[in-house]
């Protein structure tokens, strides 16, 4: 179930785009593309390969951990002056404790899961989440990268 994307301009300074995407790993590729689009489209300057990266594990973990519905998964870029915010909103309202809470234990380095969350926490300038009407919200912020520090 593909929503149309919708394109918010509230002012010169901000942009948005909100768009439900399936409730399957089909997600993932298309997450990553609205991010790549939206940041590319303003000339934005945050790390692009770094939201996609994020974008991708936050989508990602909402199609793995929560149950399956008529609920889509919803995803929000707000590019803002001073970076970008990605949300994922699903239906679970239940948290992802590891998120803000780190457990004490460090991934297994030989196992393929478990460590989205520490690449969150680790390259995103805050991180969090929040609940919803309808479930939760997990989000990450990516600062805008100085002109020349970014790749050519």
């Amino acid at each position: 179930m593909n929503g149309p994307a919708l394109y918010d301009r509230p002012s010169s300074s901000a942009a948005s785009w909100r768009i439900a995407l399936p409730h399957s790993a089909a997600a993932v590729p298309v997450a990553r593309a609205l991010v790549r689009t939206a940041l590319a489209e303003l000339e934005h300057g945050a790390d692009c390969d770094t939201a996609e990266l994020l974008t991708a594990e936050l989508v990602a973990n909402a199609v793995e951990h929560t149950v399956v519905g008529d609920s889509p998964i919803e995803l929000v870029v707000q590019l803002l002056p001073g970076g970008c915010q990605v949300e994922v909103h699903d239906p679970d309202p239940v948290p992802p404790f590891d998120l803000t809470w780190p457990g004490a234990e460090m991934p297994d380095p030989w196992q393929e899961h478990g460590r989205g969350l520490l690449l969150i926490r680790a390259l995103s300038s805050s991180c969090g989440h929040r609940t919803t009407t309808s479930g939760k919200a997990v989000w990450f912020r990516l600062p805008v990268v100085p002109r020349q520090r970014r790749s050519a």
